[in-house]
């Protein structure tokens, strides 16, 4: 029986590096994302970059078909370096169009504190959640199926509010966003803790979409609540 029990822990080991291997890859590539997003928003300033403004729906229909071709190519080279090329590549476009909300809160008297109490609130909820993912190690894959149909909420709405334009409906939107991509970050964390994502090149895309969507909404209801235009 000794040997059998030697085996079992030699593959728990082997299996607890594995993942704190895939942890620590994904957080190396999506500190690296951060490069090309900041490039890509700061190009897009610099730009005034607008993605078709005059047409809002069409603007996000065509952003939505650009980041899903995208995604659809990640997952498909995700076990080569040409993951790594495409991930960095959307992370660029993603800062394109972050550089839309940047341009209006830049706008403001007090638009470069927004952004930073934005960048500063997404960073606490990033550490804190990332932090009792990793620290407790809880399994928390009973949130999945929630929080997708908060997702798919989140993104019928967005997709209504982009033809209705309607102020109140873009508020509630951001709040729930900030809720429902928080929980992904405890949710996405925790499946690579417990060994439910194997491939860093995935789990950096999904952790990286949540932290860029918490980030959004919150510079969204900040600019509301905070901006000052004077």
């Amino acid at each position: 029986m000794q040997p059998q029990f030697q085996m079992t822990g030699q593959a728990s080991g082997e299996l607890a590096l594995q993942q704190n291997k895939v942890l620590r890859n994904t957080f190396m590539l999506l500190a690296l994302t951060m490069l090309p997003t900041v490039l890509g928003a700061l190009v897009g300033v610099q730009m005034q970059f607008a993605f078709l403004s005059g047409s809002p729906l069409m603007s996000f229909l065509l952003f939505l078909t650009i980041a899903f071709g995208f995604m659809w190519g990640i997952e498909r080279t995700k076990n080569s370096g040409m993951g790594v090329v495409l991930l960095l590549g959307f992370t660029f476009f993603m800062g394109l169009m972050l550089s839309r909300i940047l341009q209006v809160a830049l706008g403001f008297s007090n638009g470069g504190s927004l952004i930073a109490m934005a960048a500063g609130g997404t960073g606490l909820i990033f550490f804190s959640l990332a932090g009792v993912a990793t620290v407790t190690r809880k399994d928390f894959s009973f949130l999945g199926k929630f929080l997708f149909i908060g997702m798919i909420v989140v993104l019928l709405a967005a997709l209504a509010n982009a033809f209705f334009q309607i102020p109140a409906l873009s508020l509630t939107i951001s709040a729930i966003a900030v809720m429902v991509f928080s929980a992904y970050i405890l949710y996405d964390i925790s499946r690579i803790v417990n060994g439910g994502e194997d491939n860093y090149i995935s789990a950096t895309l999904a952790v990286y979409l949540d932290i860029y969507n918490v980030f959004v909404s919150l510079l969204n209801l900040l600019m509301f609540f905070s901006g000052d235009r004077d």
